[in-house]
C-alpha cells in the first residue's frame, strides 16, 4: 500500500501531461489553420468532404458546386439576412452569445426542448473542421476554437468564410452557387427577399427550399427591418 499512492501521483502527472500537450498540439494546430484563412481562401471543407463520402454506394450522382468569393460580391441584402438568420447580435459578441444561450436554457427548462445556439463563427468553425454529426466531443471542439476564430480573423472575414461554406441545398455551398442554384443569378444580385429565402432554409438546406419558405422568410424580413435593414 505503501509504495501504490506514490504510483497512482505519477499516473496521474503523465495523465495530466499527455492532456495539456493535446490541449496545446489542437491550439497550435487549429489556430494556425484559422491564421492562415486570414489571406487563403479554403478549397475545400470538411463538411463537403463529408458529403462526398455519404455520396458513396448512392444510386444518384453527386455534385459539387462551390465557388469561393470575396464578401463584396455577396449581395448586402444576403449578408443581413444570414445574420438577421443566424446570429442577431455577431458583430457585438466575441464567438459566443451568452444572451442567446441564457434564452435556450431557459427554453428548455420551460419546455423540454433544446435549439441550436451556435453562432456564425462557431458555424463556420465547424464548417471547415468538423462534420455535421453532432456529438459533445465536436461542440467541445467547436467552443474551444471559436474564441481562436474571432482573435485572428475580423468579424468581415468570418462571415465571408462562413456565406461561402455554408450548405444551401445537396452538394450547394456557398452563397454564389446557392443564388446561381436557387434563381439563377450571381450571389451579388440577390434581392431582399430571394436573400431571406436562401436564409430561411439554412437550418435543414437538404429538406427545405427557398421557394416553400414564406413565413420563416416573413419572419427574417422583419428582423432585418428592424436591425435596421
Amino acid at each position: 500500500m505503501g509504495h501504490s499512492r506514490p504510483v497512482r501521483k505519477a499516473v496521474k502527472r503523465r495523465l495530466l501531461r499527455w492532456a495539456l500537450l493535446a490541449a496545446a498540439a489542437f491550439y497550435l494546430t487549429f489556430g494556425f489553420l484559422l491564421l492562415m484563412l486570414r489571406w487563403v481562401d479554403p478549397w475545400t471543407t470538411s463538411v463537403q468532404m463529408q458529403r462526398r463520402v455519404e455520396s458513396w454506394g448512392s444510386k444518384k450522382k453527386y455534385e459539387k458546386r462551390y465557388r469561393f468569393v470575396e464578401l463584396r460580391r455577396i449581395s448586402r441584402h444576403l449578408q443581413h439576412a444570414v445574420i438577421a438568420a443566424e446570429d442577431g447580435r455577431f458583430y457585438t459578441h466575441r464567438g459566443f452569445d451568452w444572451e442567446q444561450i441564457q434564452q435556450v436554457l431557459e427554453e428548455e427548462l420551460e419546455k423540454g426542448r433544446l435549439r441550436g445556439a451556435s453562432t456564425i463563427t462557431q458555424q463556420t468553425v465547424k464548417n471547415l473542421f468538423f462534420t455535421l454529426r453532432g456529438s459533445f466531443v465536436r461542440k467541445a471542439a467547436e467552443a474551444a476554437l471559436a474564441p481562436v476564430a474571432e482573435t485572428v480573423l475580423s468579424k468581415d472575414r468570418i462571415l465571408e468564410l462562413y456565406l461561402n461554406t455554408a450548405e444551401w441545398g445537396p452538394g450547394v455551398f456557398g452563397a454564389e452557387e446557392a443564388a446561381r442554384y436557387h434563381y439563377g443569378v450571381s450571389a451579388a444580385q440577390v434581392s431582399r427577399e430571394q436573400a431571406a429565402r436562401l436564409a430561411a432554409v439554412l437550418p435543414s438546406p437538404l429538406r427545405w427550399r427557398p421557394a416553400r419558405m414564406d413565413r420563416y422568410a416573413g419572419i427574417i424580413q422583419e428582423r432585418m427591418r428592424l436591425m435596421g435593414w
